[in-house]
C-alpha cells in the first residue's frame, strides 16, 4: 500500500535519518518508537506529503487513502462536534444517490459515545469544549471515514482509561492498516504486530508487539557486541603481524596483504553497540524521616455543588507505603489526592499530617505545579531557600538530568511540550524532596525511556508514595498496596496489584483499573433472622422428548446461522484482499462497513449458539 525507498532527511547539518526504506501493507499494525527528536513526527510529515525528502521516494498504491491524527489540533471554529466527526466523508461531484451513506450520522454518534461524549454533546459547538475533547472529535472523524491507513501521533494522550479501552478494542477490528506513535506500552502490546524504531538515523523493524521488541532488541545488541568483539580481535591479530614483519623485505608482500585484509575488515566492520542517548537519569534525594503515621483523614465530607463525592471518609497512610488509587472515572480519586495534598479545603471532618511530614503534590495539570510566566531555569531557582542554598550550577545540573541543557533552560514554560512540562515538574521535586509524594498521572506525555527512568528513581524512594496511574507496568512495579475508590467508599487491599487482581477476580489488568468493586473477600454477616421452616427445594421439571426435539432444531438453526456468517466474513475478507476492490473508493468503504457489521453479528450469533447448546446438553441429561 505504501512504499518508502531510500529516503533521507536533514535540517542544516543535522541528519535525522538516512536511506530509510519500508513497505506498509493494508493489514500491518505498526508502532513507531524512538527517543524524542529522532524524527518520528518528521517521518509522518514525509508520508503525508507535508515535507519533501532530500533523497528517495514515497509512493502510494493506487486507490489507497490515509487519515492522520496530530498530537495537537487547530483551534475549533463554529462547527459542531458532529460536523467534525462526519467531515472526513465527503461526496465527490460525480457521486449519485447510490454513494450517499445514510449510516454516516448514526455511526458518528456511536463512535463519539465510545470516545466519552455524552448524549447531546454531538450538536454542541466544538469551541465550547477543551482542546482534549476537540482532539477526540477529530479522532472520531478518522474512525468514521475509515481510510485504508491510519497515522496516529500519540492518540491516547487525550483519552481517559474508559475511552482508551473502547478505542483500543475498536482498533482491533479496524479493517485498514495502522501506524501509531505512542508512549503507552500496553496500547502497543495490544495492537501492534510490528515495531519500527527510529534510532541514530536508521529505521529498524522488529516482529511482534512492544514486549517482543524489547526482547529482540536485546538479542540483536548481544549479537552485535559479539560480532564486534570477534572482528576487533581478528584485526588486532593481523595488525600484530604487520607491525612485526612489515619492515622485513622477505615478508613485505605478506604484510601488505594483511594490511589490505585489515582495510577490508574495517570497511565491513560491525559498529560497536552504543548506549541510548538523551535519557533522563536522576534519583530522588532521600527526604527527612517522618513519623509512623504520615497522614490521617477522619469523617471527611466533600461535594461539588449537589454532587457528594465523600461523606464520612476515613483514611490513614503510614511511612513507607506505596499506594495506588484505582476505581471508575469520576469516583473521586483525584479529589482524594487533592484532599491529601491540602490543595482544596475540606468541607467537613479533619485532615492531620503526622510528625515531620513534608507533602509534595504532582498535579495532573502540570501548570498547577509550575510558574507559567517564568522560564525553565527560573522555575527551579525560585525554590531556593536559606536551607537548601541552591546555586545556579546546582540548578543547571538538576535540569540537565531532565534533558534541559544549554539554552533549553531559558525557554518560557508557555512554549514547553507536555513531556517537557512533566520533566520540569519532576525537576522541581528534587530541589525540595517531600517525604509524602502524591502523584496524579505522572507518566502522561513522557516517552517510554523517561517512564522507565521515573520508575527506577521511585523504586529507591524511601518516603511514602500515593499515586494515580493508568499505566499497568508503572503500577505493578511500584504499588505495594491498592486502594479501590468507588461510590464515595475506600476499599483497601493489603497487597500489590497482582494481589488485587486475584482477590477481585479481575481477568483484565487494565480494565480492572476502572472497574466497580467485585470483592471476593467474606462479607460481614447480617443479623440472624427469625428461624423459619425450611422450604422444600424446587425440583427441576424434566424436559419431554418433544421439547428436546424442538430445542435441538433451534440449536441447529443457530449453528447454521453461525456458519453462514463465517462464510460471509471470509467472502468479504477475500474481496478486501483483491487489489481491484480499491480502484472503486465507494466499493472499498462499503465492504469495510459490511465486514464490521458481519463481525458484530457473528459474535452475537456465536454467543447465542453456545448458550443454547449448553442448555440442550442439560436437557438431554
Amino acid at each position: 500500500m505504501l512504499t518508502i525507498a531510500d529516503v533521507s532527511k536533514s535540517y542544516g547539518t543535522r541528519e535525522l535519518f538516512s536511506e530509510v526504506s519500508l513497505f506498509i501493507a493494508r493489514t500491518d499494525r505498526l508502532g513507531l518508537i524512538g527517543p524524542n527528536g529522532a524524527g518520528k513526527s518528521t517521518l509522518f510529515g514525509l508520508i503525508l506529503g507535508e515535507e519533501k525528502p532530500d533523497t528517495g521516494t514515497i509512493e502510494w498504491e493506487r486507490g489507497a487513502d490515509f487519515g492522520y491524527l496530530p498530537q495537537e489540533s487547530a483551534p475549533a471554529g463554529d462547527e459542531t462536534i458532529l460536523h467534525i466527526a462526519t467531515s472526513g466523508k465527503k461526496l465527490e461531484p460525480t457521486d449519485d444517490d447510490y454513494d450517499i451513506d445514510y449510516t454516516l450520522e448514526p455511526r458518528a454518534k456511536k463512535i463519539l459515545a465510545g470516545l466519552g461524549f455524552k448524549e447531546g454533546d454531538a450538536l454542541k459547538l466544538a469551541k465550547t469544549f477543551s482542546g482534549g475533547w476537540v482532539m477526540r472529535a477529530h479522532l472520531a472523524r478518522l474512525l468514521v471515514a475509515e481510510p485504508a491507513l491510519l497515522l496516529l501521533d500519540e492518540p491516547t494522550n487525550h483519552l481517559d482509561l474508559e475511552a482508551l479501552l473502547w478505542f483500543q478494542e475498536y482498533l482491533t477490528r479496524y479493517p485498514g492498516g495502522l501506524v501509531v506513535i505512542s508512549h503507552d506500552r500496553a496500547f502497543l502490546n495490544a495492537l501492534c504486530t510490528g515495531m519500527l524504531e527510529l534510532r541514530a538515523g536508521s529505521l529498524h523493524y522488529y516482529h511482534g508487539n512492544y514486549d517482543n521488541f524489547l526482547t529482540e532488541k536485546e538479542a540483536r545488541k548481544s549479537q552485535q557486541a559479539a560480532a564486534f568483539k570477534t572482528q576487533q580481535r581478528e584485526i588486532a591479530h593481523l595488525q600484530v603481524f604487520v607491525d612485526r614483519f612489515g619492515a622485513k623485505a622477505s615478508m613485505a608482500s605478506r604484510a601488505k596483504s594483511k594490511e589490505k585484509q585489515i582495510e577490508r575488515l574495517k570497511e565491513a566492520a560491525v559498529e560497536e553497540p552504543t548506549e541510548e542517548l538523551k535519557k533522563m537519569n536522576f534519583k530522588f534525594p532521600q527526604p527527612p524521616r517522618s513519623g509512623l503515621k504520615v497522614i490521617e483523614l477522619e469523617h471527611v465530607q466533600q461535594a461539588y455543588g449537589d454532587f457528594v463525592v465523600y461523606k464520612d471518609l476515613n483514611f490513614t497512610a503510614e511511612r513507607g507505603q506505596g499506594i495506588v488509587l484505582i476505581g471508575p472515572n469520576g469516583a473521586g480519586k483525584s479529589t482524594l489526592l487533592k484532599i491529601l495534598a491540602g490543595v482544596i479545603p475540606i468541607q467537613g471532618g479533619t485532615r492531620e499530617l503526622g510528625s515531620n511530614v513534608v507533602p509534595g503534590y504532582f498535579a495532573q495539570n502540570r501548570l498547577d505545579n509550575l510558574n507559567p510566566d517564568a522560564t525553565v531555569f527560573e522555575n527551579v531557582m525560585e525554590l531556593r531557600t536559606n536551607e537548601n542554598q541552591l546555586t545556579e550550577h546546582q540548578a543547571r545540573a538538576i535540569l540537565g538530568a531532565f534533558l534541559f541543557r544549554k539554552d533549553d533552560v531559558h525557554k518560557p514554560v508557555s512554549v514547553l511540550s507536555g513531556g517537557e512540562k512533566t520533566r520540569l515538574a519532576l525537576a522541581r521535586i528534587l530541589v525540595k524532596p517531600p517525604n509524602l509524594l502524591l502523584m496524579d498521572e505522572p507518566t502522561t506525555h513522557l516517552d517510554i525511556q523517561s517512564i522507565d527512568a521515573l520508575v527506577h528513581a521511585l523504586k529507591s524512594y524511601e518516603g511514602t508514595l500515593i499515586f494515580i496511574s493508568h499505566d499497568v507496568h508503572f503500577i505493578k512495579t511500584l504499588a505495594k498496596n491498592v486502594l479501590h475508590v468507588h461510590s464515595g467508599k475506600l476499599t483497601p487491599y493489603a497487597g500489590n496489584y497482582d494481589y488485587y487482581l486475584d482477590k477481585s477476580k479481575s481477568t483484565d489488568a487494565r480494565a480492572a483499573l476502572t472497574s466497580g468493586l467485585s470483592d471476593s473477600r467474606p462479607k460481614q454477616a447480617a443479623a440472624p433472622a427469625k428461624a423459619a421452616a425450611p422450604a422444600a427445594a424446587p425440583t427441576a421439571k424434566k424436559a419431554t422428548p418433544n421439547e428436546i426435539r424442538k430445542f435441538r432444531e433451534e440449536v441447529g438453526l443457530l449453528e447454521k446461522k453461525v456458519s453462514e456468517l463465517e462464510a460471509k466474513q471470509s467472502e468479504i475478507t477475500g474481496a478486501l484482499e483483491d487489489p481491484a476492490s480499491y480502484t472503486d473508493k465507494g466499493k472499498f468503504h462499503h465492504l469495510n462497513r459490511e465486514l464490521s457489521a458481519v463481525v458484530d453479528q457473528l459474535a452475537a450469533a456465536t454467543a447465542a449458539w453456545e448458550t443454547a447448546a449448553t442448555k440442550l446438553a442439560e436437557m438431554e441429561k
